[in-house]
């Protein structure tokens, strides 16, 4: 199975920019990269800060970048979407009985979760009760093969110091229901912080972050002020199969300079 992941995406009215970079033209790339090499994916996953402000030209502008994607699309929230504008561009993305953004695919390689960690007026994000009641039905029917968890906000201690207070806001709640899956989990794949990330949890579940397709950070672990960067429109290629989980990162624009010869094996 091939899964497509762009992240942080920001998008703004068309003219606009965002932290020096012009977060349209750098998803408008993204996306007709992945068309021209990867139309054989099964699912495009978007990890959340779809729209930087949440207003609704910013998401019809979403649509109309999508509009050419062949294969299925999920959309997650995060702290800079707005829900009920999000669900007035894009009303056939399913949501739960609660009216969240999230839902869960059932795969020949396990159930892929989709959870929605967006509240209003909040950074970080959060998890509550009603959220982790439908996070236990969707374990608890998930079947014999550990589940892919997406998600915007990691559940996950980042280290990363501008993201000390904004991370998610649940007292290790959604990792503590992932851990006592009987099944395991395959991985966790998020986004937020907007550079990447990859380690496992102290409970052994392995994830991973992308890098954000519109700005992102010079890497700074400690600075709770670092800078802004521009970069490369960017996503992630996910592969589930037989052999585990596998995450590509993949940008657009790469100058090449020489090609590499091909190495015959023993």
């Amino acid at each position: 199975m091939k899964i497509i992941q762009i992240t942080d995406t920001h998008l703004v009215a068309p003219g606009r920019v965002v932290n020096g970079v012009d977060p349209e033209r750098q998803l408008r790339q993204a996306v007709d990269d992945v068309l021209s090499r990867h139309g054989d994916a099964d699912l495009l996953v978007i990890t959340g800060d779809l729209c930087n402000d949440g207003e609704p030209e910013a998401y019809a502008l979403l649509r109309d970048i999508l509009a050419p994607v062949p294969f299925p699309v999920r959309l997650l929230l995060g702290n800079h979407d707005r829900r009920p504008a999000f669900v007035d561009a894009f009303p056939d993305q399913p949501r739960d009985g609660n009216g969240y953004v999230q839902s869960w695919l059932d795969t020949e390689m396990g159930r892929l979760l989709f959870l929605d960690s967006h509240e209003a007026g909040v950074i970080g994000g959060i998890y509550g009760e009603d959220r982790l009641a439908w996070l236990d039905d969707a374990l608890a029917g998930a079947g014999a093969l550990p589940p892919t968890v997406f998600i915007h906000h990691p559940p996950i201690h980042d280290g990363i110091g501008h993201f000390r207070d904004i991370s998610l806001h649940d007292d290790g709640a959604v990792l503590r229901r992932l851990s006592a899956h009987p099944a395991g989990i395959r991985h966790i794949v998020f986004g937020h912080i907007h550079i990447p990330l990859a380690g496992t949890s102290p409970q052994g579940i392995a994830f991973s972050s992308g890098q954000a397709c519109s700005h992102r950070f010079i890497t700074d672990l400690e600075a709770r002020d670092p800078w802004w960067t521009g970069g490369n429109p960017c996503y992630r290629i996910l592969l589930i199969d037989e052999y585990g989980f596998r995450a590509f990162s993949a940008e657009v624009g790469q100058a090449p300079t020489t090609r590499a010869p091909i190495c015959p094996g023993p």
